[in-house]
């Protein structure tokens, strides 16, 4: 609903175009003739009126074409329904509505249960589920909380400590180290010492598009910092950036964040560090205990499984013989 009240405050209320609307919300013009024809029958505009959250709008945009359900005539669980029809081998929509009307005779006919059908479709946020295999993408990203650091000089905050965290696609291993800053020598630095915590490097590396890596964003061919190139072309890895306003695409990295924010920096609001090395030792105390409790966890998930994936080689590669990049200082 952001998406579409920032649709309707950008045609609406600041008179750009469509072309320019789409640009600046990164929506591809289709979609974003659909949602201004849906906002003139629902006859809105901007300003929204007032009292109307996410879920009225929601209602008044997408579920007028839906019929209205009766007693008589009930609708079936349509999410039931949908994964019956993704998953189920040779399942119609035809086979559905004739068990539909076998448990209803007099339910809707198979026009008006399609109709309904599609109308509930179009209310649902398609989201393609990612599978990782082990070892085959890591995610990193700067957390947007940062750390104060305390000058024992004078008592005051002499910098503000920024938090790199990486997690692993498959295990969400997350690793997580605090840097001076966001300069790209602390940004490659985060990337080594993750793969030396990690033991080994995975294939593919997703980073956001900070200008620290990412010379120039790009939907499709992203354009990366010479240095970060040649640290992906040491390790033999493929830096593949997120799409621009995709956060989905990094989903684990987000997660990651969240999960070092609020077990690991959280816990440690009280405390006043003195240095950026004082910060990562606690950093890193928190952070063996919360893999401890993660990986527990995770044997009980494993116990579940089947034999035949105890055996299976993690699909991480070795690093090679020397941890740092050519013309780069060891850690």
């Amino acid at each position: 609903m952001r998406k579409i009240k920032e649709v309707l405050r950008l045609q609406f209320g600041e008179g750009l175009s469509r072309r320019q609307v789409a640009a600046a919300t990164g929506l591809p013009y289709t979609t974003l003739a659909d949602y201004l024809a849906r906002a003139r029958r629902a006859g809105l505009g901007w300003p929204l009126p007032e009292g109307l959250d996410d879920a009225a709008l929601e209602a008044r945009l997408f579920t007028r074409a839906a019929l209205p359900a009766t007693a008589a005539r009930p609708l079936p669980d349509w999410a039931a329904l949908d994964r019956e029809l993704r998953k189920g081998k040779n399942v119609t929509l035809a086979l559905l509505h004739l068990e539909y009307k076998e448990q209803h005779p007099t339910g809707y006919q198979y026009t008006q249960f399609c109709r309904h059908y599609h109308a509930w479709r179009g209310t649902v946020d398609l989201v393609m589920r990612q599978e990782h295999k082990a070892g085959e993408k890591c995610f990193v990203d700067w957390a947007g909380q940062t750390m104060p650091i305390i000058d024992p000089a004078t008592g005051e905050i002499s910098l503000e400590a920024q938090i790199f965290v990486g997690v692993l696609g498959a295990s969400s291993f997350t690793y997580a180290e605090a840097f001076p800053s966001q300069e790209l020598v602390h940004w490659i630095a985060g990337h080594t010492h993750a793969f030396e915590a990690w033991g080994g490097c995975p294939r593919i590396v997703v980073p956001d598009n900070p200008r620290t890596g990412v010379t120039k964003a790009h939907r499709y061919e992203p354009i990366l910092n010479r240095s970060y190139e040649e640290m992906a072309a040491h390790y033999g890895v493929a830096v593949i950036p997120a799409r621009p306003r995709r956060p989905r695409d990094k989903a684990l990295a987000e997660i990651g964040v969240q999960v070092v924010q609020r077990w690991i920096l959280a816990r440690l609001r009280k405390r006043q560090f003195f240095g950026v090395a004082e910060l990562n030792a606690a950093i890193a105390q928190l952070l063996a205990w919360l893999t401890s409790v993660r990986s527990r966890s995770s044997r009980a998930r494993a116990r579940s499984c089947s034999k035949r994936s105890t055996g299976r080689r993690s699909g991480r590669s070795p690093r090679p013989a020397t941890s740092s990049p050519p013309g780069r200082p060891p850690r």
